[in-house]
């Protein structure tokens, strides 16, 4: 659904704050469809293309693995739902996203893990 909204014309699309990593669609195979759905539209339309990662996990420190693998396959936009993950983990997430040039969106729907 990625890559057919983007080619037909939108410039971002999101993951839904419900979306964690369930058995259906874990979390990594998720970033990775996301990323080459990314690609493959922006070389077709040639124009730059983004997504929102939900990266809301039950700790700090699996959040910060998500943003890295985000940062990694060039994605730097990532998600997180504060008040399910927690202030102080947005705090630390926050700060992660600030020091590796990821950009944070946060949302506060309470539903994420």
């Amino acid at each position: 659904a990625v890559y057919e909204c983007l080619r037909g014309g939108l410039d971002f699309t999101k993951d839904d704050e419900n979306v964690n990593s369930q058995p259906f669609m874990r979390w990594r195979d998720r970033f990775l469809f996301v990323a080459e759905a990314i690609y493959k539209a922006q070389a077709e339309t040639g124009e730059i293309k983004g997504h929102y990662l939900n990266a809301t996990a039950a700790t700090s420190e699996e959040m910060i693995k998500r943003a890295a693998c985000a940062k990694e396959l060039g994605l730097p936009i990532i998600m997180h739902d504060y008040i399910t993950g927690g202030f102080t983990a947005n705090t630390s997430l926050a700060i992660y996203c600030r020091d590796h040039g990821l950009l944070l969106h946060i949302h506060r729907a309470m539903h994420a893990v």
